[in-house]
């Protein structure tokens, strides 16, 4: 037998069931991408197991793998290579008592109407004579990271093998493009940059997952140079994440040194994508490099705007945490330092989602600070509007509305009036009953302004017992009746101070009509002040118009 260096143990076939995920095989590099069959089944092979990644220095490797049949009868099998999405092209020679009794050569550019590609998995059949030895020497021809699977099944398993697989990534898929969607109801409630890159970093995440894992491949049937080029999301997922990292903590105004830092790993980053633009093979040999890098400075700078204060800074470290670490586990699997398991095979997908969790977490965060910050913005704008007692609106409110209302009344040509009011024989109220008995007369006189008011009336306490109304779209006949339901509704009305004390009210009100097109509010109150003098002079307890 002309087989040189290391021997993996054949494989017995023999048994009732067949299902084979986890078993050595020999391997070599072939540094010059040039060896033909003949010449590799010679070349001298190196201990792996049948699921490896040998890192960005292996593009062309040959794997042999020997299954061997002691039993009385045949065993018609097949050899899975469930990662053959990822690849350029694969051969695969089939040798029996060292001759060739099989080849298929399967160019993933041409892999969609191929027999043997099943969704991103390439099944070759075959079958093992009984008491004889069968060896598969497997070209593997890769774009950057040598990624290898194999796996022996007999029929069922085989099957079995093909229906499942992939849920694990649907569902991390589905995670992402529902906080996609949920990330869009924000955006659209907020209109904040945040949500966009954050949305851009989770579309990214998406794509990269979906690719990689052979999702898109399973869903889509594409494969090749057409689909590696999204690739480059592997690029864009960083350059979105740092860009939310400076909105996210204002990191421009107020951690300038953190900015800088930030801004000069984005332009790596950029540079990056633009390089793989034109040659994404070779973009793709440092990215892991890279994306180590990315993951140490993006977690000191978040680690320093912790310790400067910032409230979200710890948030964002415990879901950075998680990409960082399941990241870097991912970025040994790629280099092939450490052995493949679901973890590290899985990384980056995992600490992608992770991360991106915590990340609508402190969006949803912030949306609540900022929401607050406004509440407490409308809050104070509310006080300073209006009067701590009555909770009408103020002197100063109700100029400036007032003259805004009467300018727009004075390009619409709709009609506007004023009514100011005084409580009658107010002073007295306070000498007798008390300040107290006063304030609760104002509050009642308050509530029976706005109850006999329209709705779209503005109703101001401009100082001790004197109140304005202003009423859009009323003349002056339609304020008087305004003014005469007020007067009213006073005249009836009995307050209640306590102790049994009730007391009856009365009020004098002056209407005056402003003209709009020749003065403003403030000269229409005057008016309507001197209306309401005349009402007193007249015996109060009435209502009297300006001229």
């Amino acid at each position: 037998m002309s087989f040189a260096g290391y021997a993996a143990p054949p494989l017995d076939v023999s048994g009732e069931e067949i299902r084979l995920a986890d078993f050595p095989v020999g391997y070599f590099v072939d540094n010059e991408q040039s060896l033909d069959y003949e010449t590799a089944r010679n070349h001298a092979f190196e201990p792996a197991n049948s699921t490896a990644t040998l890192g960005t220095g292996a593009s062309v490797t040959w794997h042999r793998i020997e299954l061997h049949n002691p039993g009385l009868e045949a065993r018609a099998l097949f050899l899975h290579m469930p990662a053959a999405y990822q690849v350029r092209a694969i051969d695969i020679y089939e040798e029996r008592s060292q001759g060739l009794v099989g080849r298929a050569t399967v160019n993933l550019n041409d892999a969609s109407d191929n027999p043997l590609m099943y969704r991103g998995t390439i099944v070759y059949p075959f079958s093992v004579p009984a008491g004889e030895t069968t060896v598969f020497y497997i070209r593997s021809h890769l774009y950057s990271h040598q990624w290898f699977a194999a796996e022996i099944y007999d029929d069922k398993n085989s099957r079995k093998a093909l229906v499942g697989g992939h849920l694990d990534i649907a569902l991390l898929v589905g995670m992402m493009m529902a906080l996609v969607f949920y990330n869009g109801l924000l955006y659209f409630a907020t209109s904040k940059k945040e949500n966009i890159l954050y949305s851009l970093y989770l579309i990214s995440g998406v794509i990269w997952i979906a690719l990689s894992y052979g999702l898109l491949a399973k869903a889509f049937n594409v494969y090749g140079d057409a689909v590696f080029i999204l690739n480059l999301s592997v690029f864009t997922m960083p350059i979105f994440l740092v860009l939310f990292m400076m909105v996210i903590f204002e990191t421009r105004g107020f951690y300038v040194t953190e900015h800088r830092i930030l801004k000069g790993l984005l332009v790596l980053l950029v540079a990056g994508f633009c390089y793989g633009l034109f040659d994404i093979e070779g973009a793709l040999i440092p990215a892991s490099t890279l994306a180590a890098l990315m993951m140490v400075v993006t977690f000191s700078v978040s680690l320093s705007i912790l310790r400067k204060g910032h409230p979200l800074a710890k948030f964002f470290l415990v879901g950075h945490s998680f990409f960082v670490v399941f990241n870097g586990l991912a970025v040994l699997f790629y280099k092939g330092l450490i052995e493949p398991n679901y973890l590290n095979s899985r990384g980056v997908g995992i600490g992608i989602v992770l991360e991106a969790i915590t990340l609508a977490f402190i969006i949803s965060y912030r949306i609540k600070v900022l929401e607050d910050i406004r509440a407490q913005q409308d809050e104070l704008k509310r006080q300073a509007a209006t009067d701590p007692l009555t909770q009408l609106y103020n002197r100063r409110f109700f100029m400036t509305e007032g003259e805004c209302l009467v300018q727009q009344a004075r390009t619409t040509g709709e009609q506007v009036s004023v009514i100011a009011l005084d409580i009658d024989h107010f002073k007295a109220v306070n000498d007798t009953y008390g300040h107290h008995a006063g304030d609760l007369v104002l509050k009642d006189m308050a509530g029976i302004f706005q109850k006999f008011s329209r709705d779209r009336d503005l109703v101001a306490r401009f100082g001790g017992e004197e109140f304005m109304i202003l009423l859009p779209g009323a003349d002056h006949v339609e304020a008087e009746g305004c003014a005469e339901r007020i007067r009213q509704g006073v005249e009836k009305h009995v307050v209640e101070v306590g102790n049994g004390v009730s007391i009856r009210i009365t009020v004098s009100m002056g209407v005056a009509q402003v003209n709009s097109a020749a003065e403003s509010v403030e000269d229409a109150t005057e008016r309507a002040d001197k209306a309401l003098y005349e009402a007193k002079a007249g015996g109060r307890n009435r209502v009297c118009s300006a001229a």
